[in-house]
């Protein structure tokens, strides 16, 4: 159980904390807690039980915040400047009226980033000045797509409605230009890809009354800038500007689990200033999750400045071609020469050695596990082969015995590397 560690705002915590005091004053003064009781509180059908689920005080004063923050982005330039001066008085952010730009929330990873959004979701809509609002949730991963889908589907009693999802650029547009009101419709951002006739992506909607919201979105929300295709000889742009284009008077806001530099400039200027930080540091402190300690160990890549560029530009070039990421990660040509350098076996030779003697040396003093993450399968495999070449006796055959073993996807189709790999337990 986590404690409540803020009183009226996240940025409003007791140097000298008295839990029982904090949360008496930051939890149970009528106001706040009449809006943690109605917006707060999930309920999740899992087989032949319910699950409550509730959120922490640092999901409950992002919400409320980033509720206020996009209220005020989408407002009329000429209104609500009284609020935001109150706003900025308050609690310090910049928002502006009518930017379309309602921020980024900035919360590390396991810290109920879904939960938080869904919550986001069921305040937003029921603020009368946001006038029945429809929200359009973008991620960049059809997996990452149906997973917060979900999330949003067992939320619906909060949500008062069911969401939707789109299942092609076609549905999308569709769904998009024909709702007039209300509604939360889940896309990835490949679906705002051109259609082949098309020079820039078609107006499907110029209500200011919709809000984009983008998960992850350091990762996606770019591309507004153009780039030279030398093939056509024309600019091309990335799905970021499409969606602007589709969606022109939509306001939008940021969600990610991922450190962002605060300097960083290219997401202000896409989302605007950040609304609510919850970092590692934070989730230390309240014991949701372990302290991590960084030690740069380098395994330099045998390669030359031109070849990178090269890597880079078929890197671009399979963002942009693709729609969505299953065709995207089909199309294993434009990798295997970054694979290959990066999988190179003198490369996981001493990779393995290094990552052998480190464990070795670590757990003499410290018991714990390892955990290793590779860049594709076949790396996992070869990795895995040079590790226990260095200590055989930390293979075995069963799964249930051994000291090291793979973990991936996969099925009888794969080639000969990965079937010792694949088990049904």
């Amino acid at each position: 159980m986590q404690p409540w560690r803020a009183i009226a705002n996240e940025d409003d915590r007791p140097l000298l904390e008295f839990e029982l005091e904090t949360l008496v004053r930051g939890f149970f003064e009528p106001a706040l807690f009449l809006d943690y009781v109605r917006h707060f509180v999930l309920f999740e059908q899992d087989a032949d039980q319910i699950i409550k689920k509730i959120a922490g005080y640092h999901q409950f004063h992002a919400v409320r915040e980033a509720v206020k923050a996009t209220v005020i982005a989408a407002s009329s330039p000429n209104k609500g400047m009284l609020e935001v001066q109150e706003t900025r008085a308050t609690y310090g952010k910049e928002v502006q009226p009518g930017s379309r730009k309602a921020g980024m929330v900035w919360h590390t990873q396991g810290s109920g980033k879904s939960i938080t959004m869904a919550c986001y979701a069921g305040k937003l809509l029921q603020q009368p000045e946001m006038k029945n609002p429809t929200l359009v949730v973008v991620t960049d991963r059809n997996d990452l797509d149906g997973q917060l889908y979900g999330t949003f589907c067992a939320a619906e009693d909060l949500l008062r409605q069911t969401p939707v999802q789109a299942g092609s650029r076609e549905e999308l547009r569709e769904m998009l230009a024909s709702r007039e009101a209300g509604g939360i419709i889940f896309t990835t951002v490949q679906k705002f890809a051109l259609l082949d006739d098309e020079e820039q992506h078609p107006l499907l909607s110029g209500r200011s009354n919709i809000v984009v919201i983008s998960d992850e979105a350091h990762r996606s929300q770019y591309g507004m800038k153009g780039r030279l295709d030398t093939k056509t000889g024309k600019y091309v742009f990335g799905y970021a500007k499409h969606m602007r284009d589709a969606l022109a008077n939509a306001t939008f806001i940021g969600f990610t689990g991922t450190p962002i530099a605060l300097e960083d400039k290219d997401t202000r200027a896409v989302f605007g200033d950040y609304v609510s930080i919850y970092d590692i540091q934070d989730a230390v402190d309240d014991g949701a999750t372990v302290p991590i300690y960084y030690e740069s160990r380098l395994a330099k890549l045998d390669v030359n400045q031109a070849e990178i560029d090269a890597l880079n530009a078929q890197v671009d070039e399979v963002i942009e071609d693709e729609e969505d990421l299953t065709a995207r990660e089909k199309t294993k040509s434009d990798w295997a020469a970054l694979t290959k350098l990066v999988g190179a076996q003198p490369r996981l030779e001493q990779v393995a050695a290094d990552l052998v003697q480190h464990f070795e040396t670590r757990t003499a003093t410290l018991e714990g596990k390892a955990m290793i993450v590779c860049m594709s399968r076949d790396i996992c495999a070869e990795l895995y082969n040079a590790i226990v070449a260095l200590r055989p006796n930390w293979h075995d055959a069963d799964p249930e015995k051994g000291a090291i073993k793979v973990v991936m996807t996969g099925s009888a189709a794969d080639k000969p590397l990965l079937q010792p790999h694949l088990t049904s337990q």
